[in-house]
Parts: C-alpha cells; structure tokens; sequence
C-alpha cells in the first residue's frame, strides 16, 4: 500500500491555491445557478471567488435554511445540480432533512481517511454504521470500495450475531461510532471467540484517549474522522495523531459562532464548510461544530491545514450515541404532551458509552408515558426523569452536554 492516498495531499501551498483558483469560480456560478440559494448569491462575481478569503464576503448557510429550502422543494431544496431520480440514494436525517448520496468513485470522499487507516485491499471492513434512512453506512462503505476493501454491512445492533460475524469472517477491520467496538470485542471475549480486527475508523462521536488507549492496548489502531451526512468527510487522523488534516475535496474556514467572520489563526470558532461536490455544491456550510486550526504542517507528510478536531458545539445540537439530538427535536417533546412544562435533554457518560437522560416538567408520576414520544422525537432511547414544574434552571438550555473530552 502507497503512504499516500494521491497525489493531492502532499501538494505545496502555491499549488493547492492555484487548484482553488480554478476550482472554486465554477462551484461558485453552479450554486449561483440552483434555485435553492434564491437571491443570496446572484450579485456575487463568481469568477473573482478564488481563494479561502474571499469566501468571507459571502453568506453562510445553516442547517435551518436546508430545512426551510427542503420545506417549499422536497426532497432537496433546489440545492443540487441533478434532480433527486439523478442520485444514487435519497437519505434521510433528523429534522427531517433529506441528502443525496453517490456510488461514483470515492463520492463522499472516506477512502482517503480509510487509506489513512490502512485499509486497503485484503482488508474485511465490519461496517457498524447505520444503513437505515441515514447515509453513515452508506458513506462508509462507498470508501472502503475506493481503497479495495471488502465490507461487512453489518449495521448495528444484535451484538451477538456481530461478534459471530466477525470472527466467521475474518473481519480485520471495524467501521462505526468509537464505542461500539468495546462491545463487539465484549461480547466476543464472553462467547470465546477470537477476532482478528486490527484496525478500526471511528466517527459519529467523540473517541476519548481512554477507550483509544484500550483498544491499543487490545492489539488495534483506533483513528477518527469528522465528517456530516451533508458533506461528507471533512477532516480525518492520520497515524501522526497530531489534529485532523482537512480533506482535500472541502474548503474549510474558522469563523465566530453566530457569524460568518473568520477568526484569528488558532482562535476557537465555528468550522464552515464548502464543498468542491458538483453535484451538491453546498457554499459555506455552517456545520455548527466548534474547532480551531492549528499550526504547521502533519508529521505524517500531508500538507493541508490541520484543524483541532471537535471542541464542542456553537449551538445547543448535540450529538448523542452517533445521532444529532436539536432544540427543535425537544420542543417537539413539550408541544406533544400538553402537561409538559418544559424538558431537558442531557448528553451523559457510563463508562465509555453515551446516555441520554430527558429531564421533563411535569405533575405526572409515570415516566413510561413519554418514553414512545421519546423515542419517535429524539430517535434515541433514554432515561427518562421527571421533576416539579419550576425545577429545572431557568438559562434557556434545553440541551446540555455533561461530557468530558479531556
């Protein structure tokens, strides 16, 4: 296996500019041309958009104004150069918000961060991502395709028969949400039987250093990307450890929360995407995610911008068990049950796994009532505790993360 990818990480600075120059003018006049981006962009002079900066002057896109475009143009939202019988899969995120996907080649761009990985052919990826409605899966394994590497669409759930799979097959590497694995290995050390994975990309949550060092410890590499259902991968590790390397398919600036200003190199902002997609040219994409660039160049050889990796979130949306929980999600939960005074969802730890724990206002004494409407709102489960109207903080939180990332 080649150390690199191709040949586009190890480019200099000049050349990645120059490629920009020419790039970035035409994925500029195609969103320029879609419905979707209504007035923001039509006085923008596409071919004078050549670089990262002079992205600034531009208008940032939020996940609310992909629900209200998908809203008035199902399923897309007038924002994709081909109409929705033109994509290979049609998904389906909370929201509910709709993204295309792509079979061509490396279309969501995770063969670059499986390559990372060492992934490659000879490889059997057990791919634990969901593959119901939501594109993980589907991301995933359109990657291991790119690096020739075979995939065991496992999905997730029934860990048993996952353990089984794993070491029937031969699997070598895992594919899913960091902690998942920890179960699969689990289970499989109760039941005797012996795996041979050695590799694992995670993502779709936080990876903290103790259950990285545990799966180290167990004989496995364990790297993360950062990567949406909207743009697919964003950034990725390499085996530098050292932040994540921007992926070199996205333009990615650091601006402050609220905002579309970029903030000082280092500063902790909100990271804004624009994707070099044809087919789903999304123009300073506002992923609500908080992270800083850092400094100089990977010790691995590749050479785009490193950003810090995930710092948390500009808003309240919180990603819980690989599934994003957001404020409307949860006022949903209060507008349902009438005697509902207000509610709190709270993203906790046990152990290395995610809980949710949904904190609701009420008189009522059953917690069992509200666990369906739990369940079909947040599409998660969790611990449901109910408390006196009044007593929870009056700070317009509806969505608190309790976790630690250190």
């Amino acid at each position: 296996m080649s150390r690199f990818f191709d040949d586009l990480e190890t480019r200099s600075a000049d050349e990645r500019a120059a490629a920009l120059a020419t790039a970035l003018p035409g994925q500029i006049a195609r969103a320029q041309a879609l419905s979707g981006y209504g007035d923001s962009l039509k006085d923008v002079d596409a071919g004078a958009i050549k670089s990262v900066a002079d992205l600034a002057a531009l208008p940032v896109l939020r996940k609310s104004d992909l629900s209200r475009a998908q809203g008035g143009d199902y399923p897309f939202g007038g924002l994709t150069t081909k109409p929705a019988s033109g994509f290979a899969h049609i998904f389906q995120s909370p929201g509910p918000i709709y993204e295309p996907g792509g079979t061509d080649h490396d279309w969501w761009r995770m063969g670059r961060f499986l390559h990372a990985c060492g992934i490659g052919t000879g490889d059997i990826v057990q791919n634990c991502f969901g593959y119901h409605l939501t594109p993980a899966g589907m991301i995933f394994e359109n990657g291991a395709r790119a690096v020739g590497a075979a995939v065991l669409p496992a999905g997730t759930g029934q860990t048993e028969l996952q353990a089984r799979a794993a070491h029937d097959v031969g699997v070598t590497a895992y594919a899913g949400t960091p902690d998942y694995l920890k179960i699969i290995l689990d289970k499989a050390e109760a039941m005797g039987l012996k795996l041979d994975i050695t590799k694992a990309a995670v993502g779709g949550g936080a990876l903290f250093p103790s259950l990285r060092q545990e799966y180290k410890d167990r004989g496995i590499a364990c790297m993360q990307c950062y990567a949406t259902a909207d743009l697919g991968n964003v950034a990725y590790e390499s085996e530098a450890m050292e932040g994540m390397i921007i992926d070199e398919g996205v333009i990615v600036e650091i601006v402050r929360p609220g905002t579309g200003d970029p903030v000082a190199p280092g500063e902790v902002g909100e990271v804004v995407v624009t994707t070099l997609n044809p087919d789903y040219p999304l123009i300073r994409f506002a992923t609500g995610d908080l992270s800083a660039v850092m400094a100089g160049d990977s010790p691995c050889g590749r050479t785009n911008i490193r950003i810090k990796g995930w710092m948390g979130r500009a808003d309240q949306t919180t990603k819980i068990k690989g599934m994003f929980v957001r404020p409307e999600q949860v006022a949903q939960l209060v507008a349902k049950h009438d005697e509902i005074v207000k509610a709190r969802v709270i993203a906790g730890r046990d152990g290395e796994m995610d809980v949710m724990t949904v904190q609701i206002e009420t008189q009522a004494q059953d917690p069992d009532a509200y666990a369906s409407s739990v369940v079909d709102l947040l599409k998660l489960k969790g611990k449901i505790q109910l408390v006196a109207p009044g007593s929870l903080p009056n700070d317009g939180k509806v969505i608190e993360d309790q976790r630690t990332y250190d």
